[in-house]
């Protein structure tokens, strides 16, 4: 199939028992087992199955199928979050005295959990610019577990060379990590490029209407965990999981290692219900993506173009610092979050949001409403000024999230606000 038709049909053609075409809602916990040995051979993953929602849900798988198909990957696990991703890809291949290496330019949620919440783990994350792949490079150690990064950087529209950043992970025998919740797999499918993992927040693009938040983790299946001394977790036996080696059981390790230690453990499931909504925003995202960055074309060379503002961060513009490696990692197609300064500073920039009438003044993207906010103020608001510098966020950065509307209204918003401004 292709990608259009992957996101209608892949994981699903009519329920068995109804022949129902919409994929069903599975609102229940558990799952009963024919028999003892039935409910021993799930557990001990030598038969595929339902066990408890917690784990795995029919609805959930459906979706789980068609994102996996969507990113050509080999298997997917749908959790929460977006954050719940994160935080359970990067607890699925560390331990305590591991570490990761990490780009710097990250979302403000990211950065707070790279910079603070795992130390406290005592999981060290090392960081550096990601256009300098050499300085990444360097930080790399016996005990590096894996290499993050965003295809495209919220809030600073940063692009990462996923290939070239693969590469060198690959010598060391080290996984690359990408979220590519702002490209989405419409405009860059980051296992195409090398990487290992790709994650995204469903509550952006995918979902798409700003109803539900999940997070998905997508595994290549590619990464030889088997023989890899970097990696004990996968190719030795966990005495958590009835002294299972994930790299012999299961064609996918790393996604099924996700889904028995920290989805099973910490429990951060996505609910049947929310899969079932996202599902319903998976269908048009092709549709919608296109009108995305149409939209956010004309937003940006009518902002670089406005005597108002001192600078604008959008791959899509010539002049854009990212512009030809968007050519390559997203077939210069960068979305539609676009970041700018106004003259007049952060003051400036607060009377701007407040001054906004159709967009709306909030913190998710990716939605089909334009939305706006002040990320120094909102997302990154915890980081101190070292991080921002360091996050790629200055104190007058307004990040805009262009939506599907019709152009002229979108620029008459932006245009009445920006008067508002002086």
């Amino acid at each position: 199939m292709k990608f259009e038709t992957q996101l209608i049909h892949a994981g699903f053609n009519d329920d068995p028992t109804t022949n129902a075409v919409a994929v069903p809602l599975y609102q229940t916990t558990s799952f009963s087992f024919r028999d003892t040995k039935h409910g021993a051979d799930l557990f001990n993953l030598a038969e595929p199955g339902n066990i408890y929602s917690r784990i795995m849900n029919p609805t959930c798988d459906v979706l789980e199928q068609r994102l996996a198909a969507a990113e050509n990957g080999a298997g997917a696990l749908c959790v929460a979050s977006g954050m719940a991703a994160i935080t359970a890809s990067i607890h699925t291949l560390c331990s305590s005295g591991d570490n990761i290496v990490s780009v710097s330019q990250l979302y403000g949620g990211t950065y707070n959990l790279f910079a603070h919440t795992l130390p406290q783990q005592n999981i060290d994350v090392r960081m550096a610019p990601g256009e300098d792949i050499e300085k990444l490079e360097e930080l790399i150690d016996e005990k590096t577990k894996a290499i993050y990064c965003e295809s495209i950087g919220n809030p600073s529209g940063n692009i990462v060379d996923i290939s070239a950043l693969s590469k060198m992970a690959h010598k060391y025998g080290v996984p690359v990590i990408v979220d590519n919740t702002v490209a989405t797999p419409y405009f860059c499918k980051p296992i195409d490029q090398g990487a290992d993992i790709v994650i995204h927040s469903l509550t952006k693009y995918i979902g798409g209407h700003g109803t539900t938040i999940g997070g998905v983790i997508i595994d290549s299946g590619k990464f030889p965990f088997k023989d890899n001394a970097r990696f004990p977790l996968f190719n030795t036996p966990d005495p958590s999981y009835h002294g299972v080696v994930y790299a012999d059981a299961l064609e996918a390790p790393f996604i099924g290692r996700a889904r028995v230690v920290p989805l099973r453990n910490m429990g951060a499931a996505l609910s049947p219900f929310n899969a079932f909504m996202i599902l319903q925003g998976l269908e048009t995202l092709a549709l919608r993506m296109d009108r995305h960055v149409e939209n956010a074309m004309e937003v940006a060379e009518y902002l670089n173009n406005h005597d108002q503002v001192s600078w604008v961060n959008y791959a899509g513009l010539k002049t854009d610092r990212y512009h030809e490696l968007s050519k390559i990692v997203v077939d210069g197609k960068p979305s539609s979050i676009i970041s700018f300064g106004i003259k007049g500073g952060e003051i400036a920039g607060a009377k701007f949001i407040d001054a906004l009438d159709m967009i709306k003044r909030l913190v998710n993207i990716g939605d089909a409403k334009s939305l706006a906010c002040h990320p120094a103020s909102t997302t990154h608001r915890q980081l101190n000024e070292d991080e921002l510098k360091t996050a790629g966020v200055s104190s007058d950065l307004v990040r805009l999230s262009i939506g599907i509307e019709h152009i002229s209204d979108i620029i008459e918003d932006i245009e009445q606000a920006l008067k508002s401004a002086l």
